[in-house]
């Protein structure tokens, strides 16, 4: 399959990239407008009215909370209701036809796509690093690599003084205390997420495999979405878990620094997120992969996520709604998503995913 980079000159190009289908690299051109310039798509449109019920991944919440205010603001005629209910239940609930889209982190099996009531097509919103967030007093930096990580999460390593962690951690005084694990109850894409970069990055330690759930060992905790993993985190000392950026921050938590490809160890951050956006491979439909990601300053544990839709509406001014919504999350709603902890989405890749939203058909 061909391979194509969009940064520089070819981002005029990304379109007709998306419309061959060909695979690309996202490329390094960052930036929260598109080329050319969009506007206020919202702005610029007639008033539209409609009702829009969703569901799904917990991680973008706080970015799609803002954006739907914002996009209140400029299409008052529009509401959006968002119920932040984990990924797994969200593709359910499109698939089942309760709601108008759905937000996930992770992918449709190949399997479950028959069951859908029809295509759906993949858009992407924004990008943000999973956090290992710790309860460890006194210990204000620790640094972990991918083996270190799978065999605390799989309860191979119990203390918090374990050698493997006091060497990646020399001089640090690491006490004695009993590591508490704390993962989600549900079906997650951050779970999946999680688990996939330890699948890629510590190939030989972790065997619980990846996906939405695992089978986590009997002695971990868990919690309800994000921020019931980083609620279990704030009040266990000892406490470690995997929580989105924002619900870390929002959280106070503490989190480390992890060891990337590249042997350098990065914090989790916006910019370590782009770094890591900047050379995955996009799918021809709008699928990619940027955990474990090449480059020095790349955060290994940075997580996409998706807003999935069926391709052809059959409500009018439902899917009107839903095409104004999610070309106002693409242009302006990108602005947004630095004041809440999430990466915006490369230029080129946000090019691709209007042209994706373009593509929905609606009613006459």
């Amino acid at each position: 399959m061909n391979r194509t980079s969009l940064s520089g000159a070819a981002i005029a190009l990304a379109i007709l990239a998306a419309a061959c289908g060909d695979s690309s690299k996202i490329g390094q051109s960052g930036g929260t407008t598109v080329p050319g310039g969009q506007g206020n798509t919202a702005t610029t449109e007639a008033a539209i009215s409609a009702t829009l019920n969703a569901s799904g991944a917990t991680f973008p919440k706080a970015f799609y909370e803002v954006a739907i205010a914002s996009y209140k603001e400029v299409q008052a005629g529009v509401t959006v209701n968002y119920n932040s209910v984990g990924s797994g239940a969200g593709r359910q609930n499109l698939q089942d036809g309760v709601v108008d889209f759905a937000g996930s982190d992770g992918l449709v099996a190949d399997a479950d796509k028959p069951r859908y009531k029809g295509e759906f097509v993949y858009v992407p919103t924004v990008a943000a690093p999973i956090t290992v967030s710790y309860n460890l007093n006194g210990v204000n930096e620790l640094q972990l690599d991918a083996d270190t990580i799978a065999k605390i999460f799989q309860r191979q390593i119990t203390t918090w003084n374990d050698p493997a962690i006091a060497a990646l951690n020399p001089g640090a005084r690491l006490p004695a205390t009993d590591i508490t694990v704390a993962r989600r109850s549900d079906g997650s894409g951050t779970t999946e997420n999680f688990t996939r970069y330890l699948v890629a990055a510590a190939p030989d330690t972790w065997t619980l495999r990846s996906g939405s759930t695992v089978e986590w060992p009997a002695s971990t905790q868990a919690g309800q979405g994000n921020t019931g993993v980083a609620q279990i985190v704030k009040a266990t000392p000892g406490g470690i878990g995997y929580v989105d950026l924002s619900d870390a921050k929002a959280s106070s938590l503490q989190f480390a620094r992890v060891r990337n490809k590249a042997g350098k160890a990065v914090a989790p951050s916006l910019e370590g997120a782009s770094a890591a956006l900047a050379g995955a491979q996009v799918n021809a439909d709008l699928t990619y992969n940027p955990l474990n990601a090449d480059g020095d300053a790349s955060y290994p544990i940075t997580a996409p996520t998706w807003v999935l839709v069926y391709k052809n509406q059959t409500d009018k001014a439902k899917g009107a709604a839903i095409k104004s919504f999610l070309k106002y999350v693409l242009t302006d709603g990108q602005k947004l998503a630095k004041e809440v902890d999430f990466a915006p989405l490369p230029a080129s890749l946000q090019l691709r995913a209007l042209a994706q939203v373009e593509d929905i058909t609606v009613p006459a």
